[in-house]
């Protein structure tokens, strides 16, 4: 039954694909955040949303939780129409507004460095520009679940986001310290939770966490980049680099993550409207 779901999700989802190809960016781009916002609520749990945006309510003192599930549909159903025209932004120099450049060590190819961020706006879009630098680079990914789709998604990424991708997982995190190794950067989204991770606090609730980046860094001693991913009103983007987190700092992978989770924390409270809330981050 499961694999029939996943056929007919793919049949569907590669004909939203083609319709929104015929119509051009800018008019899909319209058509598929409205229909995500109608559509979205009734195939994703309101139940998890709401609770996510209660957690961060107790943090966060100006909130308007109608209005940041609305428009985290639309950005929602923008990102999703925007796969199809990933060759379009490979290809494209004005679509970005790239700040913080000075936060990247000038030693960058020869010292590699981590990227972290998590799924704000369309988060393709970080390793894409990084590469587009001429920065070495290989990003970890989670496969998707529908078979059906995941080898074309994966095609995409791998032609049009970073031509290295790194499976998630045991193998994964071998081949992560293969290229490191190479004089490659890793970049990887840290805000999804890990069955597998360390319960680190996430706006004050234990959150199981993924400390690859932590031990990568103490390992390497390489200093960790947070990013900032941004859909601005003119449907533009802007990707900011910001301070970088040094190893150093820290004793342990414990203390290193909680220092990146804050930092997350900082980055969904700049931008909560992009950030995905139906992920049940604080599931235990």
């Amino acid at each position: 039954m499961k694999t029939l779901n996943y056929f007919f999700q793919a049949i569907f989802i590669y004909f939203l694909f083609l319709i929104g190809f015929i119509l051009g960016l800018k008019i899909s781009k319209k058509i598929f955040s409205t229909l995500f916002c109608v559509l979205g609520p009734i195939f994703r749990s309101n139940k998890i949303i709401d609770k996510n945006l209660l957690i961060f309510e107790k943090n966060i003192s100006v909130l308007d939780s109608a209005k940041i599930k609305k428009e985290m549909w639309e950005n929602y159903g923008k990102t999703f129409i925007e796969y199809i025209f990933l060759k379009k932004f490979r290809n494209s120099r004005d679509h970005v507004e790239i700040k913080g450049i000075e936060n990247l060590p000038p030693s960058i190819q020869n010292k590699p460095v981590i990227f972290i961020s998590g799924h704000f706006a369309n988060y393709e879009l970080m390793s894409m520009e990084i590469t587009k630098k001429n920065i070495n680079l290989a990003t970890i990914y989670r496969p998707l679940n529908n078979f059906f789709l995941n080898p074309f998604m994966e095609y995409l990424r791998k032609k049009y986001v970073c031509k290295n991708q790194i499976k998630k997982g045991i193998g994964g995190v071998r081949e992560a310290i293969d290229y490191i190794k190479k004089k490659h950067s890793v970049a990887l989204m840290i805000d999804q939770r890990v069955s597998e991770g360390e319960n680190v606090p996430l706006f004050g609730k234990p959150a199981l966490t993924t400390t690859l980046p932590a031990q990568l860094s103490l390992k390497f001693n390489l200093s960790i980049i947070p990013v900032l991913i941004k859909r601005q009103k003119d449907e533009n983007f802007k990707i900011e680099f910001m301070k970088k987190i040094d190893p150093e700092n820290f004793s342990n992978k414990l203390q290193l993550s909680k220092k990146i989770n804050e930092t997350l924390e900082e980055l969904i409270a700049m931008n909560p409207s992009q950030w995905i809330w139906t992920h049940n981050r604080w599931k235990q």
